[in-house]
């Protein structure tokens, strides 16, 4: 008889145990950390801001930016299609030891990328990559290890273009697609 209600209330606290993890997962992490409220709690609590830090900015239009001035830091909102078959590169000029928060993220659609620097006055083709993976978005942060241009190489092998939504925070200046 001990045994059996022994094993009752295990079952009984594992019931409980997923019950409050799972709304503590709805009200709490999924709005915090990307920006899905189904209840309404973590927009009242403040926390869908924590998923997206730039919610206050409008969405930009195609290939366009969108640029939010804070004190001498830059927060752009860059929308980058990435035609089908072909690859992008996408630069921004940075001083030597200034960091740049990122995030990037396609429909789903994995891309190979290439996150690399490229020294201010090189001319022999050299450059310094500081991430290459294939995946449908990043999130992170770099300091450039010199002047120079840091940017997104980012290739499509699929049969439709793809756009890339970058939102980036930091000291740089945007230097866009490169030619």
């Amino acid at each position: 008889m001990q045994h059996t209600l022994s094993n009752k209330a295990l079952l009984k606290s594992t019931i409980i145990a997923l019950v409050i993890a799972a709304l503590v997962l709805i009200s709490f992490i999924l709005p915090a950390e990307y920006n899905i409220d189904p209840t309404g709690v973590g927009a009242k609590l403040g926390l869908t801001a924590l998923a997206n830090p730039s919610a206050t900015a409008t969405a930009p239009a195609k290939n366009s930016a969108e640029l939010i001035t804070t004190d001498k830091q830059a927060t752009d909102i860059i929308e980058v299609v990435v035609p089908a078959k072909r690859g992008v590169e996408y630069k921004f000029a940075m001083k030597k030891f200034k960091k740049m928060e990122y995030q990037w993220q396609t429909d789903g659609t994995e891309l190979f990328f290439d996150l690399h620097g490229e020294p201010e006055g090189d001319t022999t083709g050299y450059y310094e990559s500081y991430a290459i993976a294939t995946l449908d978005g990043m999130k992170g942060s770099f300091t450039s290890p010199f002047a120079g241009v840091h940017g997104w190489y980012w290739k499509n092998t699929s049969d439709k273009p793809v756009t890339v939504k970058l939102t980036v925070n930091g000291e740089y200046t945007i230097v866009g697609l490169k030619k």
